[in-house]
């Protein structure tokens, strides 16, 4: 399994490096689901960042501009639409085997975790991609499919151009 050291060992250090859990609770509160500790560890670590000048992470404390808890509202309501849902496997939302939204991309993915069937497995990584519409379905956790994507690998999210220097890590403006 993949871990933080992994990810920081190719992203960098991190530089926000959260601790309150109150705005994970909150949201996990109001979602009715607890965050796979992989994501919330990484997503506390680094905040809200635009990783290789692509792929958007965003924390839930509110105060932040970019606010995780704002974007999975907005990002539901979204795709339960009758015209959106179509193009989802399952549908939106942080029931057992609904879809979550988390994350973004300027390249038109949007990335949702699975949430497990039952407590006992696994989360998994779905990426939708707006352009072609199609999904895809990893049988990896989060931190894998981002140590995936760090590395090059096609996880749908691999526009080269992007980090011709290796994986980098810059705070949303």
């Amino acid at each position: 399994m993949a871990t933080l050291s992994d990810i920081r060992a190719l992203l960098g250090e991190p530089r926000f490096n959260w601790s309150d859990p109150a705005p994970w609770t909150d949201l996990e509160r109001e979602l009715g689901v607890e965050f796979p500790a992989d994501f919330r560890e990484i997503v506390d670590a680094y905040g809200s960042v635009s990783v290789n000048g692509q792929l958007y992470l965003k924390h839930p404390a509110t105060h932040l501009l970019h606010d995780l808890g704002r974007d999975i509202r907005q990002d539901l309501e979204f795709w339960r639409e009758e015209d959106m849902a179509e193009f989802l496997p399952s549908r939106a939302g942080a029931g057992p085997g609904e879809l979550l939204p988390v994350a973004s991309a300027t390249t038109g993915e949007m990335i949702f975790l699975r949430v497990p069937d039952e407590t006992s497995s696994r989360w998994r990584v779905l990426v939708q991609e707006m352009d072609s519409p199609s999904w895809t379905l990893y049988e990896m956790t989060f931190g894998e499919w981002l140590l995936a994507y760090l590395k090059g690998r096609d996880v749908m999210l691999c526009a080269r151009d992007r980090a011709p220097d290796g994986p980098f890590h810059e705070f949303l403006p």
